[in-house]
């Protein structure tokens, strides 16, 4: 098969993305980047001094110590207690395993280029450079997030490094 009908294939196909909750606002996030979704367990995180608010800690998966982002708390979204249904997305980015702590967990959902719109732009005072745009299906919105992109931000340099310290 040639290598443009392979693309084109895929496009007609959609691309996957795992929804999850954060204050009542739904985020649809590339599902190949997640590990797998497990519930929070404060007992199990450890919590690192001088570290951002937003970093819970590390907690030790099977080996791994992976670090445990609080998604609402980077948002800058109003905090909220957990739950049962509070849970942690672990994500395999590149080499690197991250968790992050989400509302919930809602669906998984195909979206077609066309349910796709580019992310807003506001100017230079609020960056949208960790979202990759914005879906509808139906009368939802998506806000969907280069989780990549968001958790290699320069401040997320310091979890790397309360992970190895």
């Amino acid at each position: 098969m040639n290598p443009d009908n392979q693309a084109e294939q895929a496009e007609a196909q959609g691309k996957e993305f795992l929804l999850f909750t954060l204050a009542d606002q739904e985020y649809g996030i590339d599902i190949l980047k997640v590990q797998e979704i497990r519930g929070y367990d404060a007992q199990t995180v450890t919590r690192i001094a001088n570290v951002p608010s937003f970093i819970k800690g590390v907690t030790n998966l099977r080996g791994v110590i992976v670090p445990i982002v609080d998604l609402r708390m980077k948002f800058n979204l109003d905090n909220v207690e957990y739950t049962p249904h509070t849970v942690v997305v672990i994500l395999n980015l590149d080499s690197r395993v991250i968790g992050v702590v989400v509302d919930g967990v809602s669906d998984v959902l195909v979206l077609q280029a066309a349910q796709i719109s580019p992310a807003p732009q506001f100017g230079s005072t609020f960056s949208t450079e960790h979202l990759t745009g914005i879906g509808t299906v139906g009368e939802r919105m998506l806000i969907l997030v280069d989780i990549e992109k968001l958790m290699t931000s320069e401040e997320m340099a310091l979890v790397e490094g309360a992970a190895i310290a």
